[in-house]
Parts: structure tokens; sequence; C-alpha cells
């Protein structure tokens, strides 16, 4: 049986993945693990490359999801990305940016929030 944190946070993947695909995004992987960590999603949209940190709550009784991807998480999320780069040999030229997706998963249905270019 998956923990409960864990069986919150791929709900709220796959609705993070659901609303970013009605915004045009194409999702290239899902939870890439590296030996650095992992990336929640990695999308293109146009011509850029997207990495996406889904942060899922049950409620906002400890602050917006979003507000957890802080300094540190954004400096880790950098490297996670320079590896994929490196490991999918994309080169210096590709087009990359950061986008934060901050779900509630309230009472009266799950609020979803996508935040371009987080950071």
């Amino acid at each position: 049986m998956k923990d409960p944190r864990r069986q919150l946070g791929d709900a709220g993947e796959d609705l993070a993945a659901a609303a970013l695909k009605k915004q045009g995004y194409k999702i290239l992987e899902r939870n890439y693990v590296c030996p650095l960590g992992e990336i929640d999603l990695i999308a293109r949209q146009g011509k850029i490359l997207v990495f996406i940190e889904v942060k899922t709550r049950k409620n906002e009784r400890f602050g917006a999801p979003q507000e957890a991807v802080n300094p540190a998480k954004q400096r880790k999320l950098r490297l996670l990305a320079d590896y994929y780069l490196k490991q999918k040999r994309l080169g210096e030229d590709v087009q990359v940016r950061f986008d934060v997706v901050g779900i509630i998963m309230g009472e009266g249905g799950p609020q979803v929030e996508i935040i371009q270019e987080a950071f």
C-alpha cells in the first residue's frame, strides 16, 4: 500500500499533467530520476523545454503549496535540469524555463495554479 503523501503527490501530478496539456504543453517525462534526484514533469511548450515542480497539499493550513519551492529547492532543480540536458545531449542553445504547479485538494474540488517562469 502506498504512503498517503505519495498518493496525494501522484494525484497532484496527474492533475498537473492534464492542466498543462490543456495549456499546450507536451509532456516528455514524468518522475525523471537521476543520481541527483527527481524532476516531477519535463515538458515542451513550443520551442521551450520546461522543467516543472508540482506541489500538492490538502489545504493551505501551512501556506500555498508553491511556497515550498524555496531557494534551496530551486538550486536543486537547476542542477537536475543541467544533468538532464547533458544526459540527453541537448546542447546549450535550448531555451529552458522552470514552472511550478501548485495544487490544493480542497473540499470543493482541486484548485490548480500554473506559475510560468516561477524562478
